[in-house]
């Protein structure tokens, strides 16, 4: 006597394989949003670290050129002008023996600085305007009532009360001894509100000998 002997397969139902496909589908899609995060936060970091080191050098300039300062050329002060974003002075900046005059001043989001040199002929003169203009930093955000520079006199150590001095200082440039500079730079501020922060101290040491002066 034979038996019929019915075999059950068991396999997917297509609820089963509805469902394996959705959870599939969400891995998939919650693996791009991550990488696209993290895609978006690794080029973030990158363009701030660019920008930081692209801004630290051209701080470092300022610094350098500031630090240089001396008397122009037809014999004027070294300090032209002081104030909150804008500066200008006189300083061999290529170092050929001769002092240009400087003018750093904010534009928009970058400080800028303008070259002019002093005429061959004598009486040695400078034109009014600037010869040439270099980008030292870009990406700029400070706070329009947040000054790029401020200023101090030689008894900044001791006397705090009377330092940073008032800006703009016109009427006692012969006071400066010290500068500080102090930026923020952000890439993107829109996307990130933390901005970074750079300053620097720079003491203008030819200004030593007027004080031996007086």
């Amino acid at each position: 006597m034979k038996k019929n002997i019915k075999q059950k397969f068991k396999g997917m139902t297509i609820i089963e394989m509805l469902m394996a496909i959705m959870i599939f589908t969400i891995g998939i899609a919650g693996f791009s949003l991550l990488f696209s995060k993290t895609w978006q936060t690794n080029s973030y970091v990158l363009e701030m670290g660019q920008s930081s080191m692209e801004a630290s050098q051209g701080v470092n300039k300022m610094v350098d050129y500031i630090r240089r300062a001396r008397q122009a050329d037809n014999g004027a002060y070294p300090i032209r002008s002081a104030n909150g974003d804008e500066f200008v002075i006189y300083s061999d900046y290529d170092k050929d023996e001769t002092a240009e005059r400087l003018h750093f001043y904010r534009s928009g989001q970058s400080i800028l600085m303008g070259v002019t040199e002093p005429t061959i002929t004598l009486p040695k003169t400078y034109i009014s305007g600037d010869q040439q203009i270099i980008t030292l930093v870009s990406n700029l955000v400070n706070d329009i009532d947040e000054p790029i520079f401020y200023y101090f006199n030689r008894e900044y150590l001791g006397n705090m009360a009377n330092n940073p001095l008032s800006i703009p200082v016109s009427s006692y440039l012969a006071d400066i001894r010290l500068v500080k500079i102090y930026i923020e730079i952000n890439t993107n501020p829109s996307r990130i509100s933390n901005n970074i922060e750079m300053q620097s101290f720079v003491e203008m040491r030819n200004l030593n000998d007027y004080d031996r002066v007086q």
